[in-house]
């Protein structure tokens, strides 16, 4: 299509898109570039592109804003954004390197004007540029994206505030500079050659390639080749096209002749179409063929946004993640303005994900018997997906829910694992939708991913569930009550662990004025870790209530883990307080040193001698430390998962914890606990591997010392 024509604000604003788009790839040389703008369901579509047909361009037509791509980031980060060539993108964004498979680099530019984002500009070089856009090029995109950016407010100041469409517009290349008639020598190359335009129309045709394709040449010019040669209608075919275009490099691919006569296609890209070779296709001696240029190893065009999705919901564990992923994802890539998801639980339907319905379909969902005779609980029933193209079926069959006429089309689409069918995912879009083949087949294959997904997403939580029931079970149900010291203690698992963790706490009143404080981690996450862990508390209990001081419990304990012969270790630290002497006596095992805040002295890390970890040597001793303890002191043990970072060391994490508690002001020891998990919590979520276990002491003043 070309340079748009409304009228108004919203017209000029086009027509500035269109201009600068094509001014400033020109400029910088750019042979794919396109606008992004922002779209309804928090995402961003393509507007206006140059260097590729819309159809082609369909895989990156619309980004979720949540997506790790190069233009969502741009958008969300009000940053420009440059990807240096296909690995670059793989590293960074793996995700989208499923969807951009090609060899090209890219610069992603923000259309940002006072601190708002109106959208994005993507411009695209071949493969062979591996440097940044230089300071002038800089400047020409900077410039083209103000100009973008002013255009767009005052369209949306105005009320006319600018939507992508259904689909990008491609707007056409400028005409030659020259024009070559070297028709003679193109007579004279082997085989046949022809020339096509963006939308793979074809510009011109030899009379050799005529011959082979069995075509008059008249009757192909200004025909897309793909819709005249119904035999080249393949994924291999078109993505050969779509690589050498993204990529601007020679690739090929062959293609059989009705009557079996295979042919080979060689394409060279340029930067207003592709010339195309096809000669016979040789073949090598041990019966493969061999091939004119490197081959192509790309996905068909149509399972781009599968492989999006995908990745997105393979990284999704419990079924809140799967929701989440599929609202972030699906919703938006797929233009869907609704989502439900629903699965069969005891006979009845239970809604795991709502989002865009209205509220009242949403509750006629919720716990719906199965054998209400709805659509989704039929598609359910048959494992047969079912497609709407408009509402009229559904509120004819189903005349009391006027719910229906919420949405314009529906998508049904069953939730098969293993040949079971275990619930429906139900698509709502606000407009009238044909849903054609090839979308039925797409949605079809991603509702079978998210059943996967889903069902993994569902055992994880059910595994997990038990897994933190076992671990709930052997920590203390409750921690004794001491007069004149405040305690407080939290237990976090591990964001992405099915199995038990190994840490544990106690509070084990050994007096009327003291107490024996034990912090440990038993090394992984399994049932033997658990197990393990049970018997060096049970040991640490029986130990302490023996009257071994620290040193003497953890030399017992060792010796006991040696005698198992087990290949796991333990670490822990064992703090005898005595409340009346305000001291404490503490011992470690190869653990993180506690953290003791002092009110008049600050805070600081305990100097403790080292101790081997529990288990390894049989024959090993641990000393104690004498530790002041004044009223008002707290004393903190903690296990590594409370300040492990990804790439600081645990010097530094443990200093860096002993700051955070010297600026955390006095208060509750519950809400001290809840400050200090809150600060875990900020890491991110792959930096979450281990468990934490938490124990705060504060003496109070009201003992006396003892002379």
């Amino acid at each position: 299509m070309g340079v748009h024509e409304k009228e108004g604000a919203a017209g000029e604003a086009w027509a500035v898109l269109d201009r600068e788009v094509l001014r400033t790839a020109t400029a910088v040389r750019s042979h794919l570039a396109s606008v992004y703008l922002h779209a309804p369901g928090n995402a961003v579509s393509m507007a206006v592109g140059i260097g590729m047909a819309a159809r082609m361009a369909w895989p990156w037509w619309r980004w979720a804003l949540a997506s790790e791509v190069p233009v969502a980031e741009a958008v969300r980060e009000c940053h420009p954004v440059w990807v240096g060539g296909q690995q670059e993108m793989a590293e960074r964004y793996p995700r989208a390197s499923l969807a951009f498979p090609f060899p090209a680099s890219m610069y992603v530019a923000p259309l940002v004007l006072d601190g708002i984002c109106w959208g994005a500009f993507l411009l695209v070089w071949p493969a062979d540029r591996t440097s940044a856009p230089s300071g002038q090029e800089e400047r020409e995109i900077s410039g083209s994206c103000l100009r973008m950016a002013e255009a767009l407010r005052r369209a949306d100041e105005s009320g006319e505030t600018l939507r992508p469409a259904d689909e990008p517009r491609s707007l056409p290349l400028p005409p030659p500079l020259h024009s070559d008639p070297g028709l003679e020598l193109l007579e004279r190359l082997p085989g046949g050659i022809l020339g096509l335009d963006l939308e793979g129309r074809v510009t011109f045709v030899d009379a050799a390639a005529g011959e082979l394709l069995e075509r008059e040449t008249e009757g192909l010019l200004g025909i897309p080749i793909w819709e005249m040669l119904s035999w080249l209608w393949d994924p291999a075919a078109e993505n050969a096209y779509l690589f050498a275009t993204v990529s601007q490099l020679p690739t090929n691919f062959t293609g059989q002749r009705p009557d079996g006569r295979r042919l080979a296609f060689v394409l060279h890209p340029g930067e207003t179409g592709v010339t195309m070779q096809i000669g016979a296709a040789e073949v090598a001696p041990e019966g493969e063929q061999s091939l004119r240029a490197p081959p192509v190893s790309v996905p068909a065009h149509s399972l781009f946004r599968l492989l999006h999705l995908i990745s997105a919901l393979a990284e999704a564990t419990g079924v809140q993640e799967v929701a989440e992923s599929l609202v972030e994802q699906m919703v938006p890539v797929l233009n869907a303005q609704g989502l439900l998801l629903l699965i069969a639980d005891e006979g009845r339907i239970r809604v795991v994900v709502a989002h865009g319905f209205p509220s009242a379909i949403t509750e006629h969902m919720r716990d719906l018997p199965l054998s209400a005779g709805t659509e989704g609980v039929q598609t359910l029933e048959t494992g047969v997906a079912r497609f709407h193209t408009d509402n009229t079926a559904l509120r004819r069959d189903f005349p009391d829910i006027e719910r229906h006429s919420s949405m314009s089309a529906y998508a049904f689409l069953p939730l098969t694992v293993t040949g079971r069918t275990i619930g429906t995912c139900v698509l709502g879009y606000d407009r009238p939708r044909q849903f054609p083949p090839e979308e039925r087949a797409e949605l079809t294959s991603l509702s079978w991913m998210v059943a996967q997904a889903l069902e993994r997403a569902r055992l994880h939580d059910v595994s997990a569930r038990a897994a933190r029931g076992l671990q709930v079970g052997l920590l203390p149900r409750t921690l004794p009550t001491v007069e004149g010291l405040e305690v407080a203690a939290r237990y976090r698992a591990a964001t992405h662990t099915l199995d038990v963790g190994g840490d544990f706490y106690d509070l084990i009143r050994t007096g009327e004025d003291s107490v024996t404080a034990v912090i440990g981690d038993v090394q992984g996450h399994s049932a033997s870790a658990a197990a393990l862990m049970g018997q060096v508390r049970a040991a640490v209990h029986t130990h302490v209530q023996a009257g071994a001081p620290p040193d003497e419990v953890l030399f017992r304990v060792n010796r006991l883990l040696t005698d198992f012969g087990g290949d796991l270790f333990a670490s822990c630290v064992c703090a005898h307080l005595d409340l009346s002497r305000r001291r404490a006596l503490v011992a470690t095992a190869g653990h993180p040193a506690p953290i003791l805040s002092l009110p008049e002295e600050g805070t600081r890390i305990l100097d403790l001698p080292e101790g081997l970890l529990l288990g390894i040597d049989p024959d090993v001793y641990y000393r104690s430390a004498e530790v002041p303890l004044p009223p008002e002191s707290l004393l903190v043990l903690y296990t590594d998962g409370l300040i492990e970072r990804p790439g600081i060391d645990m010097g530094s994490a443990m200093r860096d914890l002993a700051d955070h508690v010297a600026q955390i002001p006095s208060g509750p020891l519950e809400g001290l606990c809840e400050n200090l998990l809150s600060r875990s919590d900020d890491t991110p979520r792959e930096g979450r591997g281990d468990d934490v276990a938490l124990l705060l002491l504060r003496p109070g003043d009201s003992r006396a010392l003892i002379p």
